[in-house]
Formats: C-alpha cells, sequence, structure tokens
C-alpha cells in the first residue's frame, strides 16, 4: 500500500524529480567506491615507491572526487526531502478534504481521534521512511554490489569472508525486522486510544471538575498511557538488542579481515594499500546493509500508517454525489416526502415516514421532548444525512441529485452547539478573508442577532479576536453570534435548531421580531424547547418518539393535540390552556 500511494504521487512531473535523485545517488556512490582504491593506489605506488608526484597527483584525484560526492550527497537529500515532504503534504491534503465528505455515521465509523491520528502521526512516519527511501533506494544495493566487486579486486581470497559476515548480519536484522511489524501496528492504534482519552478530557474540562471525575480521569489517561509506554518499551528493546548485535558483527568482521589479511601480507600475497581499501569496501558493504536493514526495519510502521491512511482514501462516503447535478431553482420548496430514518442496530425507526413542506415566507417550528427526532428532522434538509426511505425535495427535486455544495449554499444552519472557528468577530460570522467582507452586510447580520451591542463594547469591536470554539465568549453571546454567521448569508433556507436555547427571554423576543424582516421571503425553520420562541409560527410540527402527533398553528394545538398541552402546561401552566 506504501508503494501504491508513492506511485500515484510520483506520476506526472514528479518522476523526472525521482530520476534526478537516482542519477545524483548513481554518481554518490561511484565516487564512493572510487575512493578507496585511489587510497591503495597512493599508499602502494606512492608512499612505498617514494613517488611524491604520484601521490600529488591521486591525492588532487581524491580531492575532486569528494567535493563531487559531497555535492551530489547534498543535491540528493535536498530533492528527497522536497520530494518526501510534498508526498506528505499531498496526503494531508487528500485526507482532509475527504473526511470532509464524511457524514456523522462516516465520522463515528473512524472516529475523530484515529481520523487526527491518521492525517497527522501516520502521515509523518510514511514521510519520513519515503525519505529514507529516496536518500539510500540506490546507495544501499549499488554500494553493496559494488563493494563486494571492488574487494574481490583488491584480494578474491579474502573476499571469501563476505559469505559469512553479509549473511549474518542480514539473518539477524531480518529476524529482528519480523517482530516489529505487529508492534508497529499496536503502537498506532495505542496512539489512537490515548488521543480519544486527552481529547475527550480537554474538551469536557469543566464536566470532570464538576462532578469531581479527575481521579477516574486520571486513571483512564493513566492506562492508555500504560498501554502505550509498554509497546514503545517492547520496540526500544528490539532496537536496543538490533544495533549492538550488528556492531559486533562489523567489528568481528573487520578484526578477522585483518588477522587474515595480515597473514596474506606476510606471505606476499597482498599489500598494505590493498588491505586497507578491503577494509573500506568491507564497512562499506557492510553499512549498505546497515542501511538496507534500517529502512526495511521502519518500512513495516510506514506500510501499517500506509494502509490507515488508504483505509480513509479508499472509504465510500454514506453520502454520495452525483455526477450530473440538476439546477437548482431559485425560491423553490423544501420537502420531506415519505422521509424516514432508521438505524440499522434499533430496534425502533429514529424517524417514522414523514411529509412536510417548508414553504419561501413562513416560519415553520418544531417541537417534542428530548430525542424525538427533531435534530435528525432538520438535518435531512443540508443532506448531513439522508433518510432510510423516502427522499428530501427542493421544488420537487430529489436533492440526492443536486450538487451538495450548491444545495448547501442555499441553507443557513445553526446547530444545536455553538462551534465558532478562530479568527476575529468578523471573519467568523462572515465565515471568509478579512478583505472580501461585506461591512453592511455584516453590521446588519450582528443587529438582527442582537450581537451588535456587545460586539460594540469590546476594545477592537468586529475586529476583536475569537478562540477556536468560543471560549472567550459567554454561551449566550457564542448563541449569538452563531444566529449572526448564518443571517450573514443570503439564503433559502433558514435553521435555527434551538439557536436560542442560551438567550434570555427578552433577546430571545428580540431575535425572532427582527427574522423575518432580514430573511425576507426566505422559509425559517425553529427547533426550540420554549413555547415563547414558536408560539407565533405558521406552522408548529409536534414530534413524539420519531412521530408527528399534531400540526397546526399555536391556538390550533392548544385544543387539538394533548402532547403540546402538556408541554404548555409545564411551561407556562394551566391557564395558557383556558
Amino acid at each position: 500500500m506504501l508503494w501504491t500511494l508513492t506511485r500515484t504521487y510520483v506520476r506526472g512531473s514528479r518522476v523526472g524529480i525521482v530520476a534526478l535523485i537516482v542519477v545524483l545517488q548513481l554518481i554518490q556512490t561511484f565516487a564512493s567506491l572510487l575512493l578507496p582504491s585511489l587510497n591503495a593506489d597512493i599508499i602502494d605506488r606512492g608512499v612505498a615507491r617514494g613517488d611524491i608526484g604520484l601521490i600529488w597527483q591521486l591525492g588532487a584525484a581524491m580531492l575532486g572526487v569528494t567535493v563531487m560526492q559531497a555535492a551530489c550527497s547534498a543535491g540528493a537529500i535536498y530533492l528527497a526531502a522536497r520530494q518526501s515532504m510534498g508526498q506528505g503534504r499531498w496526503l494531508r491534503e487528500r485526507v482532509f478534504h475527504h473526511v470532509q465528505r464524511f457524514s456523522t455515521a462516516d465520522l463515528r465509523h473512524f472516529g475523530a481521534p484515529s481520523l487526527i491520528t491518521r492525517c497527522t502521526n501516520d502521515v509523518q512516519q510514511v514521510q519520513m521512511v519515503m525519505f529514507l527511501v529516496y536518500e539510500l533506494m540506490v546507495i544501499a544495493p549499488l554500494m553493496g554490489i559494488g563493494g563486494v566487486l571492488m574487494a574481490i579486486r583488491q584480494d578474491a581470497k579474502l573476499s571469501l569472508l563476505l559469505l559469512v559476515c553479509v549473511p549474518v548480519l542480514a539473518l539477524t536484522v531480518g529476524l529482528i525486522m519480523m517482530r516489529l511489524g505487529p508492534r508497529f501496528r499496536a503502537q498506532q492504534e495505542a496512539i489512537d486510544r490515548i488521543t480519544d482519552v486527552l481529547r475527550a478530557q480537554l474538551s469536557g474540562v469543566r464536566v470532570i471538575r464538576a462532578f469531581r471525575r479527575q481521579r477516574s480521569e486520571y486513571d483512564r489517561y493513566d492506562e492508555a498511557n500504560h498501554e502505550l509506554r509498554a509497546i514503545a518499551l517492547a520496540l526500544g528493546s528490539l532496537f536496543a538488542l538490533m544495533f549492538p548485535l550488528v556492531s559486533l558483527i562489523i567489528s568481528a568482521s573487520q578484526v578477522a579481515v585483518v588477522w587474515l589479511g595480515g597473514h596474506r601480507i606476510s606471505q606476499g600475497g597482498m599489500e598494505v594499500g590493498s588491505l586497507t581499501a578491503y577494509l573500506n569496501y568491507l564497512v562499506l558493504i557492510l553499512m549498505s546493509v546497515m542501511m538496507a536493514s534500517f529502512v526495511f526495519t521502519m518500512l513495516p510502521r510506514a506500510q501499517v500508517c500506509a494502509e490507515r491512511i488508504n483505509a480513509v482514501l479508499t472509504y465510500d462516503p454514506v453520502l454520495t454525489e452525483t455526477t450530473t447535478p440538476t439546477p437548482i431553482p431559485r425560491g423553490a420548496t423544501f420537502a420531506l416526502e415519505g422521509a424516514s430514518v432508521h438505524h440499522t442496530d434499533a430496534s425502533a425507526p429514529v424517524l417514522a415516514p414523514l411529509d412536510l413542506e417548508f414553504r419561501p415566507g413562513h416560519t415553520t417550528a418544531i417541537i417534542g421532548s428530548t430525542g424525538s427526532g427533531k435534530t435528525t428532522l432538520v438535518s435531512l434538509l443540508p443532506r448531513l444525512r439522508d433518510p432510510s426511505a423516502g427522499r428530501v425535495s427542493l421544488g420537487g427535486i430529489d436533492v440526492r441529485d443536486l450538487d451538495l455544495a450548491d444545495l448547501r449554499s442555499r441553507i443557513a444552519y445553526v446547530p444545536q452547539t455553538s462551534y465558532l472557528f478562530s479568527g476575529t468577530i468578523a471573519t467568523t460570522v462572515a465565515a471568509c478573508a478579512s478583505e472580501r467582507i461585506d461591512r453592511d452586510r455584516l453590521t446588519r447580520a450582528l443587529e438582527s442577532a442582537q450581537a451588535a451591542e456587545f460586539v460594540a463594547e469590546l476594545d477592537e469591536g468586529v475586529d476583536a479576536r475569537v478562540e477556536a470554539g468560543g471560549k472567550n465568549f459567554s454561551g449566550g453571546q457564542r448563541q449569538r453570534l452563531a444566529i449572526a454567521r448564518a443571517l450573514y448569508r443570503d439564503a433559502d433556507l433558514y435553521i435555527f435548531d434551538d439557536s436560542f436555547s442560551a438567550l434570555d427571554y427578552a433577546t430571545d423576543a428580540k431575535v425572532r421580531s427582527g427574522l423575518r424582516a432580514h430573511v425576507g421571503d426566505a422559509a425559517i425553520v425553529i427547533v426550540a424547547q420554549r413555547i415563547a420562541t414558536i408560539r407565533h409560527a405558521s406552522c408548529i410540527i409536534v414530534l413524539d418518539h420519531g412521530h408527528v402527533v399534531g400540526r397546526g398553528t399555536h391556538g390550533e394545538l392548544v385544543t387539538t393535540c394533548p402532547t403540546y398541552q402538556e408541554i404548555v402546561a409545564s411551561q407556562t401552566g394551566e391557564e395558557e390552556l383556558a
């Protein structure tokens, strides 16, 4: 899978960069193999014979070869770094954009912590290994093969030693590698778990403190941390075993060469310069095996990471987009036509088949007890999820036949959780760069959302900073800014999913009184728990366990719908029903 992702990235113009890296590595390797031979000639032909001119000549050649080797090495490393970093950027971008198409069910399938790890840590591991591959893919095999040939050229009989030391080194590293793969996979999964625990603790820190759950949360984190530590120690132990063993094999091989080579020199079968060169070639051969082994040692983890990344990239989101979208008419009616939602593992539907219309210029309110399916219902309109049966239409056209981005551009949605993105108030409300903001539209949106007053009191006004999630604002202020963000847009449908719950009654009334004037003929859907918030709606839908148990105006429902009567009585008293 690692090579599949790499081939996909390298296609096209990037093939030339890889080819250039290979050429530079070839030149560098040939230069490395040439240096010991030049050194041997200096010793045997120059020093031994006292030929100073030859020493200077061969010394200058060695200097030139060294400079060429350094230049090619620097160029290859630079290009390898650019190529591997570019592949990392490409993978992060692909994962990020693909995840943007995921529905809530898709996100639950992987889990947010796992997706974070795959987009960061996993990509980083692939990026690091590909850098090693680009840097060593030519050097290791060519230096190993070339080193053997050059060693045989120096002394064929002494080269029989390579038949022992090279296989021993390769076998030692290979056995350790076989034990690394499963542990690398377990390590990535352990990182997922610790990210999950840490994310939950940081996002829910106030709740944890309020309910004095610090000890239990500490135990959860400690358990995940110890699990990751145990896996890391197992990996570290294998690496700690591998490197001393490799050093022992290399050192033992050098001792054997010196001992056997000394006998060869004393017998007149080998010269001192040749033994020096042979030792250098032995080191090059064993280092090539070491480099190849190191890359192959890291490959299992990169392969695991590549599989996890590819699992995201090849995952087909539940929400599919049509390749031939139908043009969307302006001012059309949104409707649910026999739409129902049923989870595969649930015994009862979340939403029974519903037939509803949300007409332009009308305000539709949805009310019901907790868990009655209100949020599920409104999530069908912008295609945050698709119905299990039936369909959602816009102007009589199934929304699945429309361009998803175009459909959502027609809808302004304020979710239950008022999440604000980091930046300034202006960029958060306008959801664009500061130079593209329409300041007049921004002012009207803030005024309609009853946010202009508290924004004006800030030192920097609309340019005041907003922390991620809007943590530096109160719940009511975040909610008003989220409402302003929706009102800034020019949409055909405005959805307010329990978006007035953090507002006091006076502010709630002010927002609702100016809402129709601000949005014009657009359709409005309000999900609320308060009767005061919805009583003036054109039509009120009462939900109970996914079924519509009442439909009409406030005046009609207080006399015909028992469920609505119970809600009214619990909030306003029996006199409201009289």
